[in-house]
């Protein structure tokens, strides 16, 4: 079974004037489907084959291109979605009571998901995941993720694309303002989902 580009749940011009229609147009059709692309031609008559994206980013040992382009496919499907043009604000529910007991505050969640991603020398994602049932904020380089064995050790909830492709044609090198951008279109709502199923 090949993996197919996942189509976006709005609109490309969306999420403006947060994200740019053109980035977006580029993001999704260009690099989503190369790494898509990409990732079934390097798995293609392995052991990979026919299984989950988790469970082949989850692989002992994954590299080369399976490593590359599988958290390319498995990160960006995951950014689309917890994406929204009636994101931003504050979340509420069990991921807000679990943001205020890990950070102490939503404000400080902030600034630490801000200084995982404006500092990630590079390219790279920063992420929110679940360990034995508490937060963490880490981030990794080029298309890894946490679920790759050599890496933060749990299980993604939210994420921010922090290669320049994701940002640049609007922000340039101003990548702390695309970080501060994005706060206002997350998806709380998918993310408390996310966060209930990682803690059930």
């Amino acid at each position: 079974m090949s993996f197919e580009l996942p189509k976006l749940p709005y609109a490309y011009d969306a999420l403006e004037p947060h994200i740019d229609a053109r980035t977006m147009e580029i993001h999704h059709s260009k690099h989503h489907n190369g790494y898509t692309n990409n990732l079934n031609n390097a798995i293609a008559g392995t052991d990979l084959e026919g299984k989950s994206i988790e469970e082949i980013c989850a692989n002992p040992g994954l590299s080369g291109g399976a490593r590359n382009n599988g958290g390319g496919y498995f990160n960006h499907c995951l950014f689309w979605n917890i994406m929204s043009p009636n994101g931003g604000g504050e979340p509420s529910g069990s991921i807000s009571e679990a943001i205020n007991d890990s950070f102490g505050s939503f404000e400080e969640f902030k600034t630490i998901f801000s200084a995982a991603a404006g500092t990630r020398f590079g390219s790279g994602w920063a992420w929110l995941g679940v360990n034995n049932g508490k937060l963490k904020v880490s981030s990794t380089a080029n298309q890894d993720n946490p679920l790759m064995d050599d890496q933060c050790g749990c299980t993604p909830i939210l994420c921010l694309d922090v290669w320049e492709h994701a940002y640049y044609l609007n922000y340039q090198n101003r990548r702390p303002d695309y970080v501060n951008a994005f706060f206002n279109v997350i998806n709380w709502e998918e993310v408390n989902k996310r966060f209930e199923a990682a803690i059930s």
